[in-house]
């Protein structure tokens, strides 16, 4: 990674602990939580590792065999990853593990939806080959 690259790599990287640290000063100082600064802290340090990882933010990389090799097996690992993260959150957000005390709905159907999401995409995927 040239120089310029990592000067980009390491600003990207402050504006994640500056977004972050507000997020938090917040949170102690006047106990609120503020939705949009944990979402920008997560899109500084999506940038972050694009960064690291591709030399850009948009992630991705060069389309050689390789780059697509990462993408593939990156994209199959991140989506389980997910799904057991969304299946976390809903438990521990509601504070109990069964099914008959939950009642955030809207996040049952995100989790019910990270369940389908991979086998839909496969299906209109492969009907382009059919």
């Amino acid at each position: 990674m040239d120089k310029t690259k990592k000067i980009i790599a390491v600003l990207a990287f402050i504006v994640f602990l500056s977004i972050a640290g507000f997020s938090f000063y917040k949170w102690i100082r006047f106990e609120t939580i503020d939705a949009g600064s944990i979402f920008f802290s997560f899109l500084a340090l999506t940038y972050f590792f694009n960064w690291l990882n591709w030399g850009h933010h948009e992630g991705g990389g060069e389309k050689d065999e390789l780059g697509r090799h990462i993408e593939t097996q990156s994209a199959k690992i991140g989506y389980y990853v997910l799904m057991i993260l969304a299946g976390l959150i809903l438990f521990i957000s509601e504070g109990t593990g069964n099914f008959n005390n939950i009642d955030n709905y809207p996040l049952v159907i995100v989790v019910g939806l990270t369940f389908l999401t991979v086998p839909i995409t496969e299906f209109i995927y492969s009907m382009k080959y059919k």
